[in-house]
């Protein structure tokens, strides 16, 4: 852990009271959790596909994380606090010194609302698939769309996705990807590209390819009333902007994975009815097996974090491994 962090686990600290303060981390932020909020920084890294290396980015970063949002979460991103250092440690929101780091604060969400732990905990009903089925096709249909953001759905703009997954896998392969499963995959999806051109073409005349969340995963989905939906992707539009298919597969596909396939059939039943996408279960296939490798690709990179400690890298590669073999189990499906 470093200074920063160990300073700021300090409740006096920090700007808000609290008993006690914890912290978790992903591959790209540290997340100090305290009694009512949670205070969010974004670690110094560059991916190619995400950039936080310098200190303006990473505060441009936090404000367009706030704004984005807002669009499914208001009220729960709040502002972007200043971390300063004044030669002897560090503070949150308040104090002198240099600024150093920003943190997005929020609203501290609970746990047991998570829909990941509703489902964990047999507690998913038909009523909350229906409400976020509406609540997605809503957000949608009124989500932005322009021509540039259309250009985002041609499938040669999309191939860029695709390829660049492939790349950044290569040395990973015999280590999260089975040789055989990503020679595989790969072959498949450009195969798919040549052979549904106009599957791509018709959701572009349709005009469904918009400015959507790019993350939607059950962590990320919280069942109260009104659902409320976070997280989404601020650091590269490419992700965000996308075909909407492509943005309700990420969550059919993570329900997939965690062995709900009968909640993600009904969910995208609901959806489909909703947003009048009956029929389209071609592309969504395809767009499930990108949504799969994303996400085994992006936990594989905690492999080679040095701040990620051995036991949850061992985690990390048993679940890389499991959302690439689920890639190949759909392309295998008849």
């Amino acid at each position: 852990m470093s200074t920063l962090l160990q300073d700021l686990m300090n409740p006096e600290a920090l700007p808000d009271e609290t008993k006690e303060v914890k912290w978790v981390q992903t591959h790209i932020s540290s997340v100090l959790i305290t009694d009512h909020y949670a205070y969010k920084m974004k670690k110094e890294v560059n991916f190619g596909f995400l950039d936080f290396s310098t200190l303006e980015k990473r505060h441009y970063y936090c404000r367009r994380e706030i704004e984005l949002n807002q669009r499914l979460s208001q009220n729960i991103y709040l502002d972007v606090l200043p971390v300063y250092y004044d030669g002897q440690g560090h503070t949150l929101g308040k104090g002198r010194g240099r600024i150093v780091e920003y943190a997005v604060r929020m609203r501290r969400i609970p746990d047991e609302i998570l829909m990941r732990n509703v489902f964990q905990r047999g507690q998913l009903q038909s009523a909350h698939l229906k409400d976020l089925a509406g609540l997605l096709s809503r957000f949608h249909a009124t989500a932005e769309h322009s021509a540039e953001i259309a250009s985002y759905g041609d499938s040669r703009a999309f191939k860029i996705n695709t390829d660049e997954n492939f790349a950044q896998t290569k040395n990973y392969i015999a280590r999260t990807i089975d040789p055989v499963d990503y020679t595989l995959i790969q072959q498949w999806t450009d195969r798919f590209y040549r052979e549904h051109q106009n599957l791509f073409n018709e959701r572009k005349d349709r005009g469904k390819i918009r400015d959507c969340h790019g993350d939607l995963h059950m962590a990320h989905i919280c069942l109260i009333d009104p659902i409320v939906i976070i997280d989404c992707i601020e650091f590269n539009e490419r992700f965000r902007y996308s075909d909407t298919l492509a943005d309700i597969a990420f969550l059919l596909m993570d329900l997939d994975f965690h062995g709900g396939r009968a909640f993600s059939d009904e969910l995208w039943g609901y959806y489909a009815q909703a947003a009048g996408e009956k029929g389209r279960e071609t592309l969504l296939k395809f767009y499930k097996v990108y949504r799969a490798y994303v996400r085994g690709k992006v936990i594989g990179f905690q492999l080679d974090d040095p701040h990620i400690a051995e036991e949850e890298k061992k985690q990390a590669l048993k679940a890389a491994q499991q959302y690439f073999k689920l890639c190949a189990a759909y392309i295998n499906e008849p």
